[in-house]
């Protein structure tokens, strides 16, 4: 008997084409033949919702909204239309729920009482994809949220609100040429929108697991590789208790990646990627989750092997995680029982057990061939998860941060106690644009993003420290010795909520060890009220080479390393401005002390989780330069300080983001205009040419955009010129 294709078409109100009707003929329900051996439908699965649209142009995984930056006219999205369909898997009946031939549909998700489906919709015509949703019948179109935004990755939370990824955090990827979407939080209705975290990069695909906690994919390269760590965490749905889920350790072991070497003289490259963690979802009446773990810096529309994870080893255990299929073009894994899941691959819907067997159960015949089927999901009424106590006071600027014993770690071998007397606290800062895939002026093979010096806080001798710090900004630390030479180095962020508290065990400390009995009552940072950050008066907030490290070279080192004497064939002098990895350009001195083996120990673009002292300040030759101990050198206490927190802070060459793209601080990339524009930081009849321009002053305007005020609060001052 043929299989019956039922078409009810949800409109919005809009004039429209024609609906894809040549696209929404489809094959029927289970098609495994009867010798195919393959995991059985689990009692009570009948329907599945599913999208279907082509491939976007771009192969990265998280490109897929948006435009490129070069060019607005030029999108990032899949165009050629697309649907929402639900399939009756034991009839092999489809309804199409909503249609569109020029628009783009992704991302459903069923509420948990299985009447209305959740999905990310742009309309023909539009550029955003804004949150809908539909009755599971096809009718009640409803949209949530809407603003020249991109609102992406929906779930349900416990309590009824939503939570998803958005582009309204007004970032860009500091490797690529394509926005930011972080996550962020609504109301059932759409309202009330505000973002759960500071990331610089993007977070993807959130899940509630069944203690309520969120799941999600977080991208993050603070001082360390752009390819190797887009790994699974975990927050609450307030956005407080952020914690690694599974990964961010590993891949370890490269402080750099040669690309050839002459003597001290080297070239550097990356090091080869990992993967990228994504779409994880818990599995029912278990601890594990499901994921998709893409290959090296993640494929288009998440593609990769079908991995399930056991998190009861702690998320820095690699066996813990099981590829259960050898196929790598699977993509949306969603768990319908303990053992049994549904997949898409190509135009085709296929169940998978946990032995990587698989039954083909419908597939895409007459669609058009660049349409695909994506985002299975089962329509079953499910409980809803444990709702998790809200954490947060907006109405304070600061949170917590509680550090037992920073000695305690797994790099932190030969640290003695009381060694370390301070912290540098340090913010990761967003980028308003970019236009290449490498550093493009910020740095050579360092860092991606601008670090802005808050200050130190003390640590205790029992290695303790308590202090307050901003919400909302992407902080992280180094540990200080008492001749403020870095021990450790922090190559992740840490976000505080407003009003949250919360802790650390030690200093890159293995996840499964509980915090050491100190010998007495209560730590001793918490016998004292939570510090403040002290700034550091001698030190601007953002330091760079450009404006502060090349005026000590010119002054103590260019009369061996300049234009009449070269000693090592060495030159320090401020030469020519020469591209780096991109058009942004730097000083030709930079260029030749950063490609000096070991000068600056910056990071590299390599892997985190370094031993003590091998980054920064003391992992640095250039500190020892100016101590006395070459050729009788020595500078100021104030430029020791700044050549110091220059090295612990990145080592940036430029100090704005208007360097990048081949701008500079007196003219910026028009790029950089017209997106500082978009923001509201500069007007829109803004022109460089004829108005006073002060790159500093906007890109301090674009980061303080962020930062959390609480309603009628006064402004307090914490950090190196930094308001709360």
């Amino acid at each position: 008997m043929r299989n019956k294709t039922t078409r009810k078409y949800a409109r919005t109100g809009l004039a429209r084409s024609a609906l894809l009707i040549a696209a929404c003929t489809f094959a029927g329900a289970a098609t495994t033949r009867a010798d195919d051996v393959g995991p059985t439908l689990p009692a009570g699965l009948d329907q599945v919702v599913y999208a279907t649209r082509a491939f976007g142009p771009d192969g990265h995984y998280y490109a897929n909204f948006g435009y490129y930056c070069f060019d607005p006219q030029q999108k990032v999205y899949s165009q050629g239309g697309g649907g929402l369909w639900r399939l009756d898997l034991r009839t092999g009946e489809v309804t199409a729920l909503l249609q569109d031939d020029q628009g783009g549909i992704r991302d459903p998700v069923v509420h948990y009482d299985a009447q209305k489906v959740l999905f990310s919709y742009r309309q023909s015509g539009a550029d955003h994809y804004h949150l809908y949703e539909i009755q599971l019948d096809g009718t009640g179109l409803r949209q949530l949220t809407d603003g020249p935004y991109d609102d992406i990755e929906p779930a349900y939370l416990p309590d009824g609100d939503i939570a998803f990824s958005s582009s309204r955090c007004h970032r860009w990827v500091m490797c690529w040429k394509t926005s930011v979407a972080i996550l962020h939080r609504c109301d059932p209705d759409g309202g009330n929108i505000r973002p759960l975290s500071s990331n610089a990069a993007m977070e993807n695909t959130p899940a509630v697991l069944p203690d309520g906690r969120l799941l999600y994919t977080r991208w993050e390269y603070v001082h360390r590789s752009q390819l190797c760590y887009h790994h699974l965490w975990t927050m609450n749905p307030d956005g407080t208790g952020v914690m690694t889920f599974y990964g961010n350790m590993h891949p370890t072991g490269k402080p750099y990646q040669l690309a050839s070497q002459d003597g001290n003289v080297v070239r550097y490259d990356n090091v080869p990627g990992a993967v990228a963690m994504l779409g994880a979802r818990p599995i029912p009446g278990t601890r594990k989750v499901v994921a998709i773990f893409s290959p090296g810096h993640g494929r288009t529309e998440h593609q990769g092997y079908v991995t399930i994870i056991d998190p009861r080893s702690g998320p820095d255990d690699p066996p813990s995680a099981q590829r259960i299929h050898s196929g790598g073009n699977w993509r949306d894994p969603q768990p319908v029982a303990a053992d049994t899941f549904l997949v898409a691959r190509g135009r085709e819907l296929h169940l998978m057990d946990a032995q990587g067997r698989t039954r083909l159960l419908h597939q895409l015949r007459d669609a058009s061939p660049e349409i695909m089927l994506h985002e299975p999901v089962p329509i079953t009424v499910r409980s809803r998860e444990r709702v998790i106590p809200c954490r947060r006071d907006p109405a304070d600027a600061t949170g917590t941060l509680v550090l037992a014993d920073v000695t305690r770690g797994r790099n932190m071998e030969g640290v003695a106690p009381g060694e370390i007397k301070k912290l540098l606290v340090l913010e990761d800062l967003p980028g308003p644009f970019h236009n290449s895939p490498g550093f493009d002026g910020i740095s050579l093979w360092g860092t991606f993003t601008l670090t802005r010096i808050l200050g130190t806080v003390p640590v205790e001798p029992d290695g303790s420290a308590h202090f307050m710090a901003p919400a909302m900004r992407s902080l992280f630390f180094v540990a200080l010795d008492e001749h403020d030479l870095s021990v450790q180095n922090m190559q992740s962020f840490v976000t505080l909520q407003p009003g949250e508290t919360t802790s650390c065990v030690g200093c890159h400390e293995p996840r499964t060890t509980a915090p050491a009995n100190p010998g007495h009552a209560s730590l001793l940072a918490l016998r004292r009220p939570a510090s403040r950050i002290e700034p550091l008066a001698a030190v601007p907030e953002i330091v760079d080479f450009r404006r502060h490290v090349q005026p000590i070279l010119e002054q103590h080192c260019v009369e061996c390393h300049g234009p009449q004497r070269a000693d090592g064939q060495l030159r320090l002098d401020r030469g020519r401005d020469i591209p780096s990895h991109g058009r942004g350009q730097v000083h030709s001195s930079y260029m030749a002390l950063v490609n000096r083996l070991g000068e600056v120990a910056d990071g590299r673009n390599a892997h985190g989780n370094r031993p003590p002292r091998s980054m920064g300040s003391s992992g640095s030759k250039l500190m020892s330069r100016f101590d006395g101990t070459h050729h009788d050198v020595r500078v100021s206490s104030d430029q020791l300080a700044t050549i110091r927190c220059w090295l612990d802070a990145g080592a940036a060459a430029n100090g704005t983001y208007a360097a990048m793209d081949g701008g500079s601080a007196e003219r910026p990339s028009p790029l950089y205009i017209r997106e500082m524009q978009r923001y509201g930081i500069l007007p829109p009849t803004f022109d460089p040419a004829r108005e006073p321009f002060d790159a500093y002053a906007t890109d301090q305007a674009y980061w303080q955009s962020f930062w959390h005020r609480p309603p009628a609060a006064p402004t307090r001052q914490l950090g190196n010129h930094s308001p709360l």
